[in-house]
C-alpha cells in the first residue's frame, strides 16, 4: 500500500488496492491535449473542398445543358433562338440516328411534302384536317404538330399533323 492510503473501514485489501492503483493512475496519466485550432482548419478545409466540389458539378450539368441546347440543329445555316422554335406549334425536333436532334418547320407546307419529311425521319404520320377561313395555300397546308417542340420525338413515334381547308 502507499503513504496516501487512509484506512477504510468494512473494504479488504483487495479494494484498497484497486482505489490505490486508481488513484496513481489519475495522478500519473498526462492529461490528453487537443489542438482546437487544427481541428477547426480542418473542418473548414473540408467544408472548402465540399463547396468547391458542389460548385463545379453545377459548372459541369450548366454546361452541358448550354451545350445540349447549342447542339439542336435547324435546316439553315442562321440560327433561330430557342425560345422561338419552342413557341411554334409546327416545329418538330427529332433525335437523329446519332444521338442528335434536328429541327425540322412544317409550317405552310403541303400535307404530302409533310408526309415525305416524317416518313424521312422514320416518324408515323397522323392527318387531321380542320377548316378555317383564312387557310393558305396550298389548301391541305400544316396548321399544327402534336407533339411539337421543345419535345423531341424519336423514330417510331406518331405525330399528329393537322392541316387546314376552307
Amino acid at each position: 500500500m502507499s503513504s496516501h492510503d487512509s484506512p477504510t473501514s468494512g473494504c479488504t485489501s483487495f479494494e484498497m488496492e484497486l482505489v490505490n492503483a486508481m488513484n496513481d493512475f489519475v495522478n500519473t496519466t498526462p492529461t490528453p491535449h487537443f489542438d482546437t485550432a487544427t481541428i477547426a482548419r480542418g473542418a473548414r478545409r473540408k467544408r472548402a473542398t465540399a463547396i468547391a466540389g458542389i460548385a463545379t458539378a453545377l459548372v459541369v450539368a450548366g454546361a452541358g445543358t448550354a451545350l445540349a441546347v447549342g447542339a439542336v440543329g435547324s435546316g439553315s445555316d442562321t440560327a433561330r433562338p430557342a425560345a422561338a422554335a419552342a413557341a411554334d406549334s409546327t416545329t418538330l425536333l427529332v433525335r437523329t440516328s446519332d444521338g442528335g436532334t434536328a429541327t425540322e418547320r412544317l409550317a405552310g407546307v403541303s400535307s404530302a411534302r409533310a408526309r415525305v419529311a416524317l416518313v424521312h425521319f422514320g416518324l408515323t404520320p397522323k392527318f387531321t384536317r380542320v377548316q378555317k377561313a383564312d387557310c393558305t395555300k396550298p389548301e391541305d397546308a400544316v396548321v399544327s404538330l402534336s407533339p411539337h417542340a421543345p419535345t423531341v420525338v424519336h423514330a417510331g413515334d406518331t405525330v399528329l399533323v393537322t392541316t387546314c381547308y376552307r
